[in-house]
C-alpha cells in the first residue's frame, strides 16, 4: 500500500465562550468610546445586534450580561436600581486590549527596562566583546569564546592547556536606564468638534502607553495629565472614563503641572508627550481665565514659548503630537519645538499610538 494521507472534513468544536468572546471584544470597543457608560455601551451593541445579527437563540444579549456579571467584568450600581458599572477586571483589560490594538502582542523579556548607549559595568548583558581590563568581574568572562582564542593562540600539540590573560574576552554590559514621562492629553472642545472623535483615539494611546509601560517597563514612572480650562493630573484607571469637556486649551496650566512633577521624579532620563488638536487658548488670572479662540494670541503664545524655554534648561524634551493640519497651527508647533529643542509629528489619529510607542522606545536608549 503507497503511503500518504487521508484528509477528512474539518468540524469545528462547539465552543459555549463563542458568542461571548465576539460580543465582548465590540463591548469593550464601546466602553472606551462612552467613556465607561454600561449602559449605554449595551444599548448600542443591542442596536447593531439588530442590524447584524450578533446573537441567536442559542445565546442571546441577556445571557451576555449575565456572563459579564458572572465572570466579573460589571456589577450593579448600588445607587441605582438596575444600572450597571464596571469593574477593576475591566479597566485593566481594556488597557491590555489598547495595548494589542495598537502596538502589537509584545513579546515577553526579562527585566524589560529601557537601555543607554553607555557601556561597561552596566546591568545587562549585549552582544558586543572586548578583551578582558582589570577590574572586569568573573561572570562577564566569555568561557567559550576565550578557550577558543587559547587554542588559537597556544595550540593543543604540547599535551598541556594554557589559558593567559590575554585569551580572556569580556562580554560588555549595557546599563539600563529609568525614565520618567508625562503624557498630556488635550480635553478641550474642540477634540470632539468637526464631526471627528478625536478624544477617543487619545484615551486608548494613553491606556497602551501606561499598560506597556506595567508590563515592559516597570522601574520607569509615567503620569497623565489632562488640561482644557486648568490642568489636572489622572489616575491610570481613570482613562476609561475620561471625557471631552466645554474648555478652551490652557496649554501653560498642562506644562506647567508636567515641569512639576518631573522635578520631583529623581530619573535620569525625563520627557513630556503632549497630544493636541488645538492652539492654547486660554491662561489663568487670579481667579478667572484670559481667553482668545480667535487666532493665535501672542499672550498666549509667548507664555507657552516660555515653558519650552523653561523645559529645556532642565532637560526635558517635549515631543508634541499635534492631530491637526491647519498651516498656521504647524507653524505655531514648529516654533514651539525649536524653542525646546524636541520633536512634533503631525499624526492623523490611525498613526499616533505607533508614532508614539516607538519615540518612548528612542528616548529610552539615551541619557539626556
Amino acid at each position: 500500500m503507497a503511503a500518504g494521507f487521508r484528509f477528512r472534513d474539518f468540524v469545528p468544536k462547539e465552543s459555549t465562550e463563542k458568542g461571548f468572546d465576539s460580543l465582548f471584544k465590540i463591548f469593550m470597543q464601546l466602553i472606551t468610546i462612552t467613556s465607561g457608560d454600561v449602559g449605554e455601551a449595551l444599548s448600542w451593541l443591542n442596536e447593531l445586534d439588530k442590524q447584524y445579527g450578533l446573537t441567536d437563540d442559542g445565546y442571546g444579549m441577556g445571557d451576555f450580561i449575565e456572563d459579564l456579571k458572572k465572570k466579573g467584568y460589571i456589577d450593579e450600581d448600588p445607587q441605582e436600581q438596575g444600572a450597571f458599572n464596571i469593574t477593576a477586571k475591566s479597566e485593566q483589560t481594556i488597557r491590555k486590549s489598547a495595548l494589542e490594538e495598537i502596538f502589537g502582542k509584545l513579546k515577553k523579556s526579562g527585566q524589560g527596562n529601557h537601555r543607554t548607549p553607555h557601556t561597561g559595568q552596566g546591568d545587562e548583558q549585549s552582544t558586543d566583546m572586548r578583551e578582558f581590563r582589570f577590574g572586569d568581574s568573573l561572570d562577564q568572562i566569555s568561557m567559550t569564546e576565550s578557550i577558543r582564542n587559547a587554542q588559537l593562540n597556544h595550540g593543543l600539540g604540547t599535551g598541556d592547556f594554557m589559558l593567559t590573560e590575554g585569551d580572556l574576552e569580556v562580554r560588555e554590559n549595557e546599563h539600563k536606564s529609568q525614565t520618567s514621562t508625562v503624557l498630556m492629553i488635550d480635553i478641550s472642545h474642540s477634540m470632539i468638534l468637526y464631526g471627528e472623535d478625536r478624544i477617543t483615539p487619545a484615551k486608548k494611546v494613553a491606556m497602551a502607553l501606561a499598560e506597556l509601560v506595567k508590563q515592559k517597563y516597570p522601574k520607569d514612572f509615567l503620569d497623565v495629565i489632562v488640561f482644557g480650562n486648568d490642568a489636572w493630573q489622572i489616575e491610570v484607571k481613570e482613562l476609561p472614563y475620561l471625557q471631552v469637556g466645554p474648555y478652551h486649551t490652557n496649554t501653560v496650566a498642562g506644562l506647567e503641572l508636567a515641569l512639576d512633577l518631573l522635578r520631583k521624579r529623581k530619573t535620569p532620563n525625563k520627557q513630556i508627550f503632549m497630544i493636541t488638536d488645538g492652539k492654547p487658548t486660554c491662561l489663568k488670572e487670579g481667579n478667572g481665565y484670559y481667553k482668545n479662540a480667535f487666532g493665535l494670541d501672542r499672550k498666549v503664545v509667548n507664555k507657552t514659548l516660555n515653558l519650552a524655554a523653561a523645559a529645556r534648561r532642565l532637560k526635558v524634551p517635549i515631543t508634541t503630537f499635534m492631530i491637526a493640519s491647519d498651516p498656521y497651527l504647524q507653524q505655531f508647533v514648529q516654533e514651539f519645538t525649536e524653542v525646546n529643542q524636541g520633536k512634533a509629528y503631525y499624526s492623523s489619529l490611525k498613526g499616533l499610538g505607533h508614532l508614539i510607542f516607538e519615540d518612548y522606545k528612542r528616548n529610552r536608549r539615551k541619557s539626556v
